[in-house]
Order: structure tokens, then C-alpha cells, then sequence
């Protein structure tokens, strides 16, 4: 993988011009440039002085006023089944792209590869070659969280030095002896696997943290290995502020440790004589899950570490600044060895709640996962910072259009414990206004059903984006109130009305579409015989799952009907005019 193609050349750009160009950034090449019209090509040293080359100056640089496309070298006759992947977020978690990768084939390998970028590099190989052709089409330039994924073949120089013993295809190793830090095969180690660190400091400790011109901050973060962002032009005034450290989880509590020694130091040193606590941020999601049942998980944090640990109430939230503080007492070894264990409580939920959402991200086109208050904002784990604003026109009422054009309004039936309305409605209704406003859907309580005194029905009304925001903070609700256990997944029953003469399109023949639907949602979808169809001619279907078995099975269900519909109107006649606009 040492030969590079350089694309996207004018007319006029020359060999004298990509020397240039190469000695500039320091590039080395072990073969003169053979140029083309619109195209050269060029020999490196290694692979590694041509992975630099691609980080380098493809899409960055300019000759002649166009942006030079730099990738590897791959004629047609090697182009195999396997693919490298470059610039991916360098916080996104495994999961998610193992999922994103699953969509266009069965992927048998995927290793990182150790390179000098701050974003992830890896090594992909699909089960076939038009799989590897279908990912790199659809994955090249590919915008993941304002990251432009770049793709390019892996050369295949020959098809014996592939072939695994025994014939097998499956579980075969990398070629030549795997690069230090890359995972091994089978392992599925995330690309970062820690969950950024939040913690609180008294303002007066902050300048000592970051020490005489960045001094003191600076070596933090050097024998660390993290990046540390201290919020200070949040909340201005305020006794507090949010510092946020992003490293392995080692490196997290290294760093959190040496804050903490550093407060204490300044404290002695300028008289101060309060305690000063540990203070760490979490999303609301996961605290339900750090405390457990009956707060089994924090006494038992509390008792193994020796630390006195208090949780702020429901009540501090909001919709907007969804983070609970939980504070530590103790001595600062005590309070280190707590935040260790408290933090791996709070990464293994984030980590079971994102790997359910890598079927999500293309589930609705232009849906902003991210920007939907679902899960923490901006890095993995993060909530959104202390003085974050609400979404535009949150407040005033206005709900901006959603994606490429108008969005059809949707009508979902949801149904929730019937002890749950008051969390939901909130006190004097505030809580149900204050989603209503944020998803952009009209949201009601249905009268309560004698024959069902169990459940109450939901009404939500809006298209695909109000729908997945509305019923993802109503399925966050009802866990933050713990209706269900810690360790209990949230699954409610959705019902969606479908013209009658629809519902054999979703049924399928011998019931092959409602079973397929099954399948690939992992929700329970139900549509019932023998309906009597409403005063509107429509039936009932039932979904019963988790949020995104849900969320899934519904956008599926609203592919098909979206398909009967297109069927279902009339054709224009062939030579027919369309009916010109009255003069007013």
C-alpha cells in the first residue's frame, strides 16, 4: 500500500509542482512522479509515509486552485473485498461502527490501525467483493458527526497469499504480524473507550489548576495522556465550574486524582478551610442504573471505598441541562478510588444504551442523533454544557422544518404505566408542554380506558423527527422515574392505524414481511385478524419493543405504507399536460 494515486490535477500541474508540494510537507517518495492528465501517481517509502500523505493532503491542499484527492494506489484486478476507513470520529464507540459497517455486508475482520491522526483509521474486510464495493460507494465522503469518512481499497497483490487454510474464509489472521496496538482478531475494543470525565470545581480553584501561563494544566494533561477543557466563560459568576477530561478511564482518574491534590494544596495555602468534595457529572439516563435497586450499587461504592456519596434531586434538571451532580466525601485517595468505580458504572450503561442506536443514524434521513437530548451531547458520555441553550425555537413555539422537505405527520398510539402520567403531564402540565415544545409534537393524554386500568394511552402527533424525539424522552422518563427496574429494559406497546387494505402489504404473504420485520427490529409486531376497520377504514398494528426495536419497526411500517401510497396514485396519461395556474 506504498503507491499513491493523486487526483483532481490541472491541466497545467506539472512534476516540478508535486515535488514542491511534497518537500513542503516534509513527504518523502522513493520514485519519480508519473503524471497524467488530471491524475498522477507516486511511489513512497512505506506505508506509513503513505498514510501521512493521504492525512496530509488530500482535501487539504491546493495546486493550481483545485483540492488535491490523494488516496492509495489500487488497480481494478486487486481491488478485493478488503477496504481501509479513514478520518472516523475519534471518539465514536465500536458498536456503532460495527453496525454502520454490518449495512452493506457480512464484515469477517475489522482491526484499527496505529496512525498519527487524531481520527480512527481501520482495516475492513467484507465476506464478498461487491459488499467491499457497495461499503466504499456509499461510505466515501460519507458525513459522520462533521467528519468526512474516506475509503479506499486495501490491494489485493495476490489471491494465494489471502487464502486461509482449510479452505475457510472465516476467522482467518491479518496478514503479517499485527501492529502494535492494534486490537487482535475477534477482540471488539471500542476506537475510545472511555466516556469523558465531568467534574465540578469551586471557581477559586481554577487558576491554581491551570498553574502560571497554562503551566500547570499543560503537564496534567501530558502525564495523563488526556485533553482537559476547563469550562471557565460558562455560567459567569457562578461558585462552580465544569471541567471535562477526555482519555482512556485510567487516564481520567489519573487526572481527576492530580486535581484534586492540586485543590487541596491551594486550599492549605491560602487558608481555606471548607472540605472540599468530589463533584462528578452524569447524564440522568445512567444514574438510575448507579444507584440500582433500593441503592444497592452506591452503598456498596460507599462501602468498599469508604466514601459518604450523595446524588442531587430530579428536581435540578432540566429539559436543557439533563446532568445530576454526585458528590463525594471522603479523603482524596477514598474519593479517587469512588469516581473510579462510579464512572465504570456510568460507561457500561452509556455503553449499553449506544450500541442500540448503530441502526439508527440513517433510520431517519438527516435525523441529528446528537442534538435530540436522548443521550449525552456533543463527545460520547458528555452531557451538554452548563449553560447550554435550548434548541432554536424551543421556546417561542416555532418548530423549524425537518430534513430535505415537508415531513408527513404521523399519528402514534403509545401506551404507558397508567401510575406514570403524572411524571409525564408534570406539575401544572409543564413537563408535557415543555416536550411538546421540544419535539415539535402535539402530545395528549387519552382518557383512562375502564376496560384497562393498567395502561393509559398516549397520543402523539407529528412527523418522523417529532416522533423519535417525543416518544424517546417519554421511553427516558419512565426509567429516570424508575417504573422500571435498574436493570429492566423500558418496553412499551405502539400502535400505528394503516388503511385496511394496507395491512396484507404489512402482514406479506404467509406472513413473510410481519416475521422479516420481526427480525431485523428486534420489537414484536402484531397485526391482528378479524379487525372490525374504524369510521376511517383502518387497522391497528402493534409494536412492542425497547425505543429503538421501536423506532425501527415504525419507520419500516411507514416505508410500506408510503409505497402502497405511491401505488395507490393515479398515472398521468401518456401526452397529458399539467393543468396550468388560474391568472388571478
Amino acid at each position: 500500500m506504498n503507491k499513491l494515486y493523486i487526483g483532481n490535477l490541472g491541466e497545467e500541474a506539472s512534476v516540478e509542482d508535486l515535488e514542491t508540494i511534497f518537500e513542503q510537507w516534509k513527504i518523502p517518495h522513493s520514485g519519480p512522479f508519473l503524471v497524467k492528465t488530471g491524475y498522477a501517481f507516486v511511489d513512497c517509502p512505506d506505508e506509513k509515509i503513505a498514510m501521512k500523505a493521504i492525512d496530509i493532503l488530500s482535501g487539504k491542499v491546493e495546486l493550481h486552485g483545485k483540492v488535491l484527492e490523494v488516496e492509495h494506489s489500487v488497480p481494478k484486478r486487486q481491488r478485493s473485498c478488503k477496504l481501509q476507513i479513514r478520518n472516523i470520529p475519534p471518539h465514536m464507540q465500536w458498536e456503532v461502527l460495527d453496525g454502520m459497517l454490518a449495512q452493506y455486508g457480512a464484515v469477517e475482520n475489522c482491526e484499527q490501525v496505529n496512525t498519527e491522526t487524531e481520527t480512527a483509521v481501520v482495516n475492513v474486510r467484507y465476506g464478498a467483493k461487491d459488499q467491499a464495493r457497495l461499503a466504499m460507494e456509499k461510505l466515501n465522503g460519507f458525513m459522520l458527526e462533521n467528519f468526512a469518512l474516506k475509503v479506499s481499497y486495501i490491494p489485493d497483490e495476490s489471491a494465494a497469499a489471502d487464502a486461509p487454510p482449510m479452505g475457510g474464509r472465516r476467522g482467518f489472521p491479518p496478514r503479517g504480524a499485527p501492529r502494535a496496538g492494534s486490537p487482535s482478531l475477534g477482540a471488539r475494543p471500542k476506537l475510545q473507550s472511555d466516556v469523558p470525565l465531568r467534574i465540578l470545581v469551586p471557581t477559586q480553584f481554577v487558576g491554581a489548576i491551570i498553574g502560571k501561563e497554562g503551566a500547570t494544566i499543560r503537564n496534567i494533561t501530558k502525564q495523563t495522556h488526556s485533553k482537559i477543557d476547563i469550562h471557565r466563560k460558562e455560567n459567569a459568576g457562578a461558585a462552580e465550574k465544569p471541567i471535562t477530561v477526555h482519555s482512556t478511564p485510567d487516564g481520567c482518574s489519573n487526572a481527576c486524582k492530580t486535581i484534586m491534590e492540586i485543590m487541596q494544596k491551594e486550599a492549605v495555602d491560602t487558608k481555606f478551610t471548607e472540605e472540599i468534595p468530589l463533584k462528578i457529572l452524569a447524564h440522568n439516563n445512567f444514574v438510575g442504573r448507579l444507584i440500582g435497586k433500593e441503592g444497592r450499587n452506591l452503598k456498596k461504592i460507599e462501602q468498599d471505598t469508604e466514601t459518604k456519596i450523595t446524588i442531587s434531586p430530579l428536581q435540578d434538571l432540566t429539559l436543557y441541562n439533563p446532568e445530576r451532580t454526585i458528590t463525594v466525601k471522603g479523603s482524596i485517595d477514598a474519593c479517587a478510588r469512588a469516581e473510579e468505580e462510579v464512572m465504570k458504572k456510568v460507561r457500561e450503561s452509556y455503553e449499553n444504551d449506544v450500541a442500540a442506536m448503530n441502526l439508527q443514524s440513517n433510520l431517519i434521513p438527516g435525523l441529528n442523533l446528537n442534538a435530540l437530548g436522548l443521550f449525552p451531547g456533543g463527545a460520547p458520555g458528555m452531557g451538554p454544557s452548563m449553560g447550554s441553550a435550548p434548541p432554536p425555537g424551543a421556546h417561542s413555539g416555532y418548530c423549524p422544518s425537518f430534513g430535505q422537505g415537508p415531513q408527513e405527520s404521523e399519528t402514534v398510539h403509545l401506551f404507558i404505566p397508567a401510575a406514570a402520567v403524572g411524571a409525564i403531564i408534570g406539575k401544572q402540565g409543564q413537563h408535557i408542554k415543555q416536550l411538546s415544545r421540544f419535539a415539535c409534537a402535539s402530545i395528549k393524554i387519552a382518557q383512562a380506558d375502564p376496560l384497562d386500568a393498567k395502561q393509559r394511552m398516549v397520543i402523539l402527533v407529528g412527523p418522523p423527527e417529532a416522533q423519535f424525539k417525543a416518544q424517546g424522552r417519554i421511553f427516558g422518563k419512565l426509567k429516570e422515574e424508575n417504573f422500571f427496574g435498574p436493570k429492566e429494559e423500558v418496553k412499551l406497546e405502539a400502535h400505528i392505524l394503516v388503511p385496511s387494505f394496507a395491512a396484507g402489504r404489512v402482514i406479506g404473504k404467509g406472513g413473510k414481511t410481519v416475521n422479516e420485520l420481526q427480525n431485523l427490529t428486534s420489537a414484536e409486531v402484531v397485526v391482528p385478524r378479524d379487525q372490525t376497520p374504524d369510521e376511517n377504514d383502518q387497522v391497528v398494528v402493534k409494536i412492542i419493543g425497547h425505543f429503538y426495536a421501536s423506532q425501527l419497526a415504525q419507520r419500516k411500517i411507514q416505508e410500506i405504507l408510503a409505497q402502497v401510497r405511491r401505488q395507490q396514485q393515479p398515472k398521468p396519461s401518456p401526452g397529458a399536460q399539467p393543468p396550468l395556474p388560474r391568472r388571478k
